[in-house]
């Protein structure tokens, strides 16, 4: 608990210490004193006269000793330790972002290590983690849209449940139009004058309710820039299948509806990206962080506290000690 204490302080005026450097001079000085008293003293006699041990005699060092440590509090408490707290004042404006990411199980498929689902998550964690101060939300969608973590600033709760995301979370599907239909909902009320959805999918739309270009329609009528990103290597890639004798990996054509994505995409003043591997779906998320900056001014206030007091006030009860103890126990009669 100490050590913990002494972590975190600070001093204000840290070269008080080098007086500390008195402290071994007074010890020697009081050594060699004591010893030249004692050479004095000689006793002439052919017995051992036995040394009588008295309370007073085992205590006789101690006004010195208080005296010193009393310097020694002294002499720290002029360096003034203190505690620093530092607080951020946030001002400007933040972005309103909803990531919309496929969780069908085309996404198991591992053109991307391990799998796209897997890479999906990381970027985005990673790109949560980079914009502390935008309100960031999660929807996934498959057969199905659901929205998994409303806007926030919780980066903790939004990181965990993006690494909690599974394939099979929903009816298995690619409904595309379901998915950024709800993530415009997300931000239909947000004030916000930044309002942004990352839609990212390995597929074509083949489900759900709300076609692609109608959640599209409602997107732009909204003024939300919707960042579209097709997953997937061209040709064909190495998807696992439940089988009777278990799982097979089993080669599957990679389609993605590149024009779909590109037309929402251009239409709502966003753009499209193709991930075809991690790197360059990392650097898709990185140029996505640089588009849409934050306008928001953090000031960084230091406030100290001071904790001189209880170094001061051993000081004085320290020399309060030594007095008692020189005009009481160790008291000198003439």
């Amino acid at each position: 608990m100490l050590y913990n204490w002494f972590q975190n302080i600070e001093l204000s005026q840290p070269w008080f210490l080098l007086l500390l450097a008195i402290v071994p001079i007074l010890i020697w000085w009081y050594v060699n004193r004591y010893n030249r008293q004692q050479a004095t003293f000689t006793i002439s006699s052919l017995r051992q006269v036995p040394e009588q041990i008295s309370f007073k005699r085992l205590v006789r060092h101690l006004p010195f000793i208080a005296r010193l440590l009393a310097l020694v509090c002294m002499i720290v408490a002029l360096a003034r330790p203190q505690t620093r707290f530092d607080e951020e004042l946030v001002s400007g404006e933040g972005v309103d972002i909803v990531l919309c990411i496929d969780v069908s199980g085309s996404m198991l498929a591992q053109d991307l290590l391990p799998n796209r689902m897997e890479a999906a998550k990381e970027v985005a964690a990673n790109f949560v983690a980079s914009r502390p101060t935008d309100r960031i939300g999660l929807v996934i969608f498959s057969g199905e849209s659901f929205t998994l973590t409303p806007l926030t600033t919780d980066q903790t709760n939004l990181r965990t449940q993006i690494y909690n995301v599974r394939s099979g979370m929903l009816e298995d599907g690619t409904a595309i139009g379901m998915g950024l239909a709800t993530s415009v909902e997300r931000l239909k009320e947000s004030k916000a004058k930044s309002r942004v959805v990352i839609l990212l999918t390995d597929g074509e739309n083949n489900g759900g309710f709300i076609d692609p270009n109608t959640a599209k329609e409602l997107a732009k009528s909204l003024k939300i820039r919707v960042y579209t990103i097709g997953v997937g290597t061209e040709g064909t890639a190495p998807v696992p299948v439940q089988t009777n004798m278990g799982i097979i990996m089993q080669q599957e054509k990679v389609n993605i509806d590149e024009k779909l994505m590109t037309q929402i995409a251009n239409e709502t003043g966003g753009k499209y990206f193709r991930a075809k591997d991690n790197e360059s779906l990392k650097n898709i998320y990185s140029e996505i962080d640089k588009l849409e900056k934050s306008k928001v001014e953090v000031t960084a206030l230091h406030r100290y506290s001071e904790k001189f007091f209880p170094f001061a006030i051993a000081a004085i009860a320290l020399l309060v000690l030594e007095a008692i103890l020189r005009f009481t126990v160790l008291k000198k009669f003439p």
